[in-house]
């Protein structure tokens, strides 16, 4: 466990901070991706929706 050790000699315990990165902007393969994936969830997304009103139209 990390201690941090002050002027005066009492002890602290916090957490390591993490490492600071900066983020990258997606390439055109990743965007391509998250379009191809976005529109699968909303095909399954109709699909859920559909049975949902076929199955309440039903009783």
């Amino acid at each position: 466990m990390p201690y941090t050790e002050e002027e005066g000699g009492l002890l602290n315990n916090f957490a390591r901070e993490p490492k600071v990165y900066t983020s990258e902007p997606p390439t055109k393969n990743q965007q391509r991706n998250y379009i191809v994936l976005g529109m699968v969830a909303l095909v399954l997304l109709g699909g859920l929706v559909f049975v949902a009103i076929s199955a309440s139209a039903i009783s």
